[in-house]
C-alpha cells in the first residue's frame, strides 16, 4: 500500500511538471504556407507535447506587424522579408528555407480549361477571359503587374482586371472572377477552385518562403525544434502534397 502510495505521488507530481515544461510556439506565416502548416503542425503537437498557435496573413502585412512590436516565436514569410527582418535584428541571423511556391491559374471547378501551357497561349487565354484577377499587393501582384507589361497586354486587360482583397479561390468559385492567379498551394485547398495549371515555364516566377525565430522568444528551443521538423522527409512529402517543393 505504501508503495502504491507513493507511485501515486509521483505521478501526481509528474503531470504537473508535464505542464510546466510544454512550450506554446506562435507562428506567424504566409497564407501561402496555410495548408502545408495545418498539416504539420498537430504532427509536432503530438510528438513533442508543445501546442502551436498559428496565425496567418500576407507576408507583407506580418513584416509589418512584427516591425511594430507583435510577438511571435516563428515567422515563416517570404525568404526576401525574413532576411530583411534578420538584418533589423528581429529575427535571429540562422534562418531555414522551408518550400518553394510557383504561381498557378485558378479558374472554377468544372468550368472549361483554357489553354495556358505555353507563353502565347496564356496569352490569349488571360485576353479571351471576361474578368481575370488576383490578390493586392504581395510578391505575385507585383511581378504579375511586370508580366503584363512585358507580355504587351497590360493596357487590354485594364476594363476586366481585378485587385481581389480576398482569395482568389474564393473569388473563382463564387463567380468573381473567370481567372485567377495565385500561388499554387492558395488554390489546391479550395472545393470549388480548380487549377489549370503553372504558369508556363518561361514566364513562371518562384517564391521562396523561410523561417526564423525571434530573437526574443521565450521558447527558443520549442520554436528551432518546430523548425527542424517542417524540413524532414514526412515534411517534405506533406509539402509536396500541398502544391510547394522543399527548400
Amino acid at each position: 500500500m505504501k508503495i502504491l502510495g507513493v507511485m501515486a505521488a509521483v505521478a501526481g507530481l509528474a503531470l504537473p511538471l508535464q505542464a510546466a515544461q510544454a512550450a506554446e510556439v506562435k507562428v506567424l506565416a504566409s497564407t501561402a504556407v496555410k495548408t502545408t502548416l495545418e498539416a504539420l503542425a498537430p504532427q509536432f503537437e503530438k510528438a513533442t507535447g508543445n501546442k502551436v498557435d498559428l496565425t496567418f496573413a500576407p507576408a507583407s502585412v506580418l513584416k509589418e506587424k512584427i516591425e511594430q512590436g507583435t510577438a511571435f516565436d516563428v515567422a515563416i514569410l517570404t525568404t526576401p522579408i525574413v532576411d530583411g527582418l534578420a538584418g533589423t535584428g528581429k529575427i535571429d541571423a540562422a534562418r531555414t528555407t522551408i518550400a518553394h511556391s510557383g504561381i498557378g491559374v485558378a479558374i472554377k471547378k468544372g468550368a472549361l480549361r483554357p489553354d495556358i501551357s505555353t507563353k502565347d497561349a496564356f496569352t490569349q487565354a488571360l485576353l479571351k477571359a471576361n474578368s481575370v484577377g488576383f490578390t493586392a499587393g504581395g510578391a505575385t501582384g507585383g511581378y504579375l503587374k511586370t508580366l503584363f507589361e512585358k507580355l504587351g497586354i497590360a493596357e487590354q486587360l485594364k476594363p476586366k482586371l481585378k485587385l481581389l482583397q480576398g482569395g482568389v479561390g474564393e473569388a473563382v468559385t463564387n463567380g468573381e472572377i473567370e481567372i485567377g492567379m495565385t500561388q499554387i498551394s492558395e488554390i489546391l485547398p479550395h472545393a470549388g477552385a480548380e487549377l489549370a495549371g503553372p504558369l508556363p515555364s518561361d514566364l513562371q516566377s518562384w517564391t521562396s518562403f523561410s523561417a526564423g525565430t525571434s530573437v526574443a522568444s521565450k521558447e527558443a528551443d520549442a520554436a528551432t525544434a518546430f523548425i527542424k521538423a517542417l524540413t524532414g522527409p514526412d515534411a517534405q512529402a506533406v509539402i509536396k502534397a500541398k502544391g510547394m517543393e522543399p527548400g
